[in-house]
């Protein structure tokens, strides 16, 4: 992957974080550590957010988490948890935790979801001991996802492995000696490691209106 590339989607993960005004991945270079109003000549003026305010920003919070997806895709996230038993901001997070590119990401295979969605969709993925090239993809309880061989060397897998930045979660294990793991458990929202407070809640209430 070339430099201009890498360093394009740095940014553009930058500008989410600025925008939103919180480290939404938690890493330690992102601007906001070191300042605390958002881009603009206007950035610096606080006022306090409408309820409609905090409901868009919880709703922009978790679509960027997930590398920014589509609001097309989102809602049709928001509708299927509603079609679903159970609690509807439950349901939501556990649809998104079970996105193959947020699995890849969690597995410390690539160093972020944005680099998670293009390593799916370049085919280096295999689920199942089938290959998946579809980021969205979803994975079931008991799946084994695997790391095409030829790809195990790649810069960014060795960075991401290496990353003492985060840990991978409870609800999967994994074996970075053959470059697989095994997705065990859909999660709860307790049981998600981000680095900022989501609210799935108020992205329920804003799709509800």
């Amino acid at each position: 992957m070339s430099k201009n590339r890498m360093s394009k989607r740095t940014q553009s993960k930058y500008k989410i974080n600025r925008r939103l005004g919180v480290n939404l991945w938690g890493r330690p270079k992102s601007p906001v550590n070191t300042r605390e109003y958002g881009p603009g000549e206007h950035g610096q003026r606080r006022r306090r957010p409408s309820d409609f305010g905090l409901q868009l920003m919880a709703k922009q919070k978790l679509k960027g988490y997930y590398g920014n997806i589509t609001e097309k895709q989102f809602k049709r996230y928001y509708k299927e948890a509603v079609r679903r038993k159970g609690d509807t901001s439950e349901n939501l997070i556990s649809l998104l935790e079970r996105r193959l590119d947020a699995v890849v990401y969690r597995m410390k295979f690539v160093p972020t979801v944005f680099a998670a969605r293009q390593f799916v969709n370049h085919g280096h993925v295999y689920v199942n001991d089938k290959r998946v090239n579809i980021p969205s993809c979803l994975v079931k309880d008991g799946d084994v996802i695997k790391i095409k061989e030829k790809s195990w060397q790649m810069p960014m897998v060795l960075l991401a492995m290496e990353s003492a930045e985060r840990d991978v979660p409870d609800y999967m294990e994994v074996n970075h000696n053959k470059m697989q793991g095994n997705f065990i458990r859909t999660p709860k929202l307790a049981d998600v490691p981000y680095p900022v407070q989501m609210e799935p809640n108020l992205v329920i209430e804003y799709y509800s209106r």
